[in-house]
């Protein structure tokens, strides 16, 4: 039975401190919409999507009403395409990357995740065709966001996926440069990439999935951070505590929300991503909560340390409250959707480098990123490279959105709008690597044992 007490404070978290469900995900199985004809592909991919997904936003915004819980997105994930487009080519996958944006827009949902593949021991010919289409896919549609997977930690690194990759990313900047290259915010690359993740705009729904699922993904920055600002005097044991109690009330919350769509829906619920998302909304910002605890500007000395702190306390509070946890589970750190992100940063105080190593402790990677312009296709794939490793050593999922924004000159800013938010450009290392990502080939997983 929740108390007086708890009720009230958790009103006061939405109303006061931004808390809010970021997203309810639909994932959507289209392995049985794969067909010879690649009309006949898009025809049963837009009769399944719209289908399923028909209902989605309503039930969403219907429980919004009811229980009083801001869900600030309602989106869909299905399968990586790659696996169903066979000898499509790459007008068939142009014309399924339209199909998804249509189904998509019919539904009322703002992305759909899913235009992906999976190339970390090697490519297939349609996985080339869906990587060559990937720029042109992504600034034709609005709503479609894509996904490659270039590493396991057992398989290794596909060096040519990430050296490709550098390329594909500087032509999406390319073709969508009137839009402040838009188009990469909905591009990432994967080490690890798990099949249930519910956040953009790396979703899919993953092989081992069932035909339908609702996943949900929390938000809570802004909760944690007062937690922690509740505590000025506590030494950091104590913290660790607070922000294990207030992730278990989060967590709670997120469940609810989940199993309550997916009993409406009628579909099975998945799992609670315990990530903290932050928004660029002054309040909400992971940054923030590392000053709170002490240091003194986000970048600073300190700051992996107080990250690996948050993200270990999140996850014991949050797998305290659910049994469904998945998906990312871990503090984003974004830094064009993060308002104490982007001030560090335009202050100097966090750059690249330092950037790089708190993704060794938290989730995603190295994540809305803008870069100079002129940043070359292989210093991108070193920086993919450098973050992929990360992962892959440390058994752990990591990625990369990288912005390279055409024009643009490092300290300059550039606007992507809504949650996308705005960021300085971020000053690039000048020396290259162009000769150790053009040898390609695989690096090896690493050994598991003779850990030190």
């Amino acid at each position: 039975m929740l108390g007086v007490d708890e009720i009230i404070q958790t009103i006061k978290m939405i109303q006061e401190e931004n808390l809010d469900i970021r997203t309810i995900t639909m994932g959507v199985s289209l392995l049985d919409c794969a067909a010879s004809d690649p009309v006949a592909v898009c025809d049963k991919v837009h009769r399944k999507v719209t289908r399923l997904a028909g209902r989605l936003v309503e039930i969403g915004n219907e429980i919004e009403r009811e229980y009083g819980i801001p869900i600030v997105n309602k989106r869909i994930a299905v399968t990586p395409v790659a696996l169903i487009i066979g000898e499509m080519g790459r007008d068939g996958c142009l014309a399924l990357a339209r199909t998804l944006d249509r189904a998509a827009a019919e539904v009322g949902v703002n992305f759909i995740g899913g235009y992906s593949t999976l190339v970390h021991k090697g490519f297939t010919r349609g996985d080339r065709e869906l990587i060559a289409s990937l720029p042109e896919a992504l600034a034709a549609t609005e709503r479609v966001c894509a996904s490659v997977n270039v590493a396991t930690s057992k398989a290794g690194i596909n060096m040519d996926a990430v050296r490709l990759m550098g390329a594909v990313i500087k032509e999406t900047a390319a073709r969508t440069a009137d839009r402040s290259a838009i188009g990469c915010a909905k591009l990432v690359v994967f080490a690890n990439a798990p099949e249930d993740n519910p956040f953009m705009a790396g979703a899919f729904h993953g092989v081992g999935e069932p035909e339908c699922v609702i996943n949900v993904g929390v938000s809570g920055p802004g909760v944690v951070k007062n937690a922690v600002a509740r505590l000025p005097d506590a030494d950091l044991g104590a913290l660790a505590e607070e922000i294990k109690k207030t992730a278990f009330k989060i967590t709670r919350m997120g469940e609810l929300v989940g199993r309550e769509t997916a009993k409406r829906l009628g579909v099975p619920f998945g799992i609670v991503d315990l990530s903290l998302a932050p928004t660029p909304a002054v309040g909400d910002s992971v940054a923030e909560i590392i000053e709170a605890l002490g240091v003194e500007a986000c970048g600073a000395p300190g700051t992996t340390a107080a990250l690996a702190l948050l993200n270990d306390a999140v996850k014991k509070g949050g797998a305290m409250a659910s049994s469904r946890v998945g998906g990312l589970s871990g503090a984003f750190i974004p830094v064009s959707e993060d308002a104490g992100m982007i001030r560090a940063v335009a202050a100097g105080a966090l750059g690249l480098d330092k950037l790089e190593a708190m993704t060794a402790v938290c989730s995603v990677g190295i994540d809305m990123v803008a870069l100079p312009g002129d940043t070359s296709a292989e210093t991108i794939a070193a920086l993919i490279a450098d973050e992929i490793t990360i992962g892959v050593v440390n058994h752990k999922t990591t990625a990369v959105r990288l912005i390279p924004v055409p024009g643009k000159r490092a300290g300059e800013f550039v606007e992507f709008g809504g949650l996308l938010g705005r960021t300085p450009i971020m000053e690039v290392n000048h020396f290259g690597a162009a000769k150790f990502v053009h040898r390609g080939g695989r690096i090896p997983a690493p050994i598991s044992s003779l850990n030190n």
